[in-house]
């Protein structure tokens, strides 16, 4: 993993209970350890194998993504907004490199 990874959210200030939007990509080889280098030995096996994103303690999401996933993987979900805290988006390879992104996610006031 090289560059920061890049991440957008629909609405950083949503009204409690809408839904908000997150799409974020990784600059990542994910070699597959399937693929031969030019003097025919196998490359080494280097993949995202686990992204997780939190709301404050709240796990919004695992995934754990298999060598068939392209380069520079790209994930969108979504969650309802029931409370605001910083959203942490994490993600580490088979090399234990890890990059983290965080960014606050504030509730409207309600009324």
């Amino acid at each position: 993993m090289t560059a920061p990874p890049r991440i957008w959210i629909s609405n950083a200030r949503p009204a409690p209970g809408e839904i908000v939007r997150v799409r974020a990509q990784v600059e990542h080889v994910m070699e597959s350890g399937l693929r031969a280098d030019p003097e025919g030995r196998l490359r080494p096996r280097d993949i995202v194998r686990r992204f997780e994103a939190r709301l404050g303690t709240t796990l919004l999401l695992v995934w754990e993504p298999g060598i068939a996933i392209a380069q520079n993987p790209y994930i969108e979900f979504t969650f309802v907004a029931r409370h605001g805290g910083e959203l942490v988006l994490n993600w580490v390879d088979d090399r234990g490199a890890t990059q983290e992104v965080r960014r606050p996610v504030e509730l409207k006031p309600a009324g």
